[in-house]
């Protein structure tokens, strides 16, 4: 038999034709439509006499910046105050994260608890939080909590070392020296060690059917030696005040930074809590009862098998809910702190370049979330269960 010619599709009856054409016009139409906005954006520039430029971030700022953890003079150029800002930012970030993430997880097991009191708080603190505007919040800690401290000379005095008052927060600190660096070097790897003892514990009684009391043994070992290493070996300067004279030592925070933090902290805290909540829900009935049934405690059975299967549901939106703490810090401008925003506002206002300004904006939270993103796509890659 003599074989037939293979038809051919004609292209304008190819849907591969038609969805590579549509797409060259969906990209063709929004490269034109940048192009309209380009235009105008050059033509309303060339109106006003500007150029695009960033040239102006080497002229002198003219103003001052209230908190400062490098050196900073008014005659500096706009864009040593941007870095100024940006460190703010990160210095409330990212102690905000470690802060947010344990109080949201404390209040999220809290949930389950047996005790009707503490069950019943923990509601009521995350529906009070989570339906309450963030800068309202904002505005309480700043106005109704920090500003109501007493007067500077005459602070309220806690455990002889955390005094508070109008000037802001003074809290102990460690001073650094040799001693500080090999303490903190002592207390990773006896963190480290804790890790692996963890595991090794998690496995002996999960596995083998063990009692784990030689490695919880090793845990309180490792636990009292990283005490000990914070109390004496980190050489602590603790607040003190000699009469009604200022206070003096110590690491001190103002009102504006302290606000800031507590409310992020609080704010947040509520949506982890009920993202922890439903992470820990999402671990099936049959995994406690089998848990149970190997006769762990109500502890070990959270620690050792409910959470850890419940960190593969929590990690993702905990990723969004970091990523919501780095932009919502922006609010820190309504209150007087000065984060990246309020710098950025003050250099706007001074050189007329809103967009080069917000331009470096955009790039900065864009970065800062990449880089959450990153970090935690890494962890949840780590958390989730391997299938064989």
């Amino acid at each position: 038999m003599i074989a037939q010619p293979q038809k051919t599709t004609p292209l304008w009856r190819d849907d591969r034709f038609w969805s590579a054409i549509s797409q060259v016009i969906v990209v063709a139409i929004v490269l034109s439509l940048y192009g309209v906005l380009l235009y105008s954006f050059n033509q309303n520039l060339n109106r006003t006499g500007l150029n695009f430029s960033f040239g102006f971030l080497a002229n002198p700022a003219g103003f001052s910046i209230g908190e400062t953890l490098l050196k900073y003079e008014t005659n500096d150029p706009y864009i040593w105050g941007l870095v100024i800002g940006a460190i703010n930012t990160f210095r409330l970030v990212i102690v905000a994260f470690f802060v947010t993430t344990a109080i949201g997880v404390l209040v999220g097991i809290c949930s389950f608890s047996q005790n009707l009191l503490l069950r019943f708080l923990s509601q009521v603190y995350v529906e009070i939080i989570r339906n309450t505007p963030l800068l309202l919040q904002l505005l309480f800690w700043y106005f109704v909590v920090f500003l109501s401290l007493p007067k500077p000379r005459e602070p309220s005095v806690f455990a002889n070392a955390i005094f508070l008052s109008k000037a802001g927060v003074v809290i102990p600190w460690p001073t650094v020296s040799d001693r500080l660096w090999w303490g903190l070097g002592i207390l990773l790897i006896s963190t480290i060690a804790a890790v692996i003892t963890w595991k090794w514990r998690s496995h002996a009684i999960v596995r083998q059917g063990q009692t784990g009391q030689l490695q919880l043994f090793c845990l309180l070992a490792l636990a009292l030696l990283s005490m000990v290493i914070i109390l004496f070996g980190f050489h602590w300067e603790i607040p003190s005040q000699a009469d009604t004279s200022l206070v003096s030592g110590g690491l001190s925070l103002s009102i504006e930074y302290s606000a800031v933090f507590a409310g992020l902290v609080v704010y947040t805290a509520a949506f982890i809590a009920e993202i922890v909540r439903g992470g820990i829900q999402s671990v099936s009935k049959g995994q406690w009862e089998a848990a149970r049934s190997l006769g762990l405690s109500a502890g070990q059975v959270m620690q050792l098998v409910v959470f850890p299967q419940a960190l593969r549901v929590i990690i993702p939106p905990l990723n969004s809910q970091y990523m919501n703490l780095a932009k919502n810090s922006s609010l820190a401008l309504a209150i007087g702190y000065p984060d990246l925003y309020s710098v950025a506002s003050t250099t706007l206002n001074q050189t007329g370049r809103p967009m080069e300004v917000f331009l470096i904006l955009m790039a900065f939270y864009l970065g800062l979330n990449l880089i959450i993103t990153i970090v935690m796509n890494t962890v949840n890659r780590l958390v989730q269960i391997q299938e064989r």
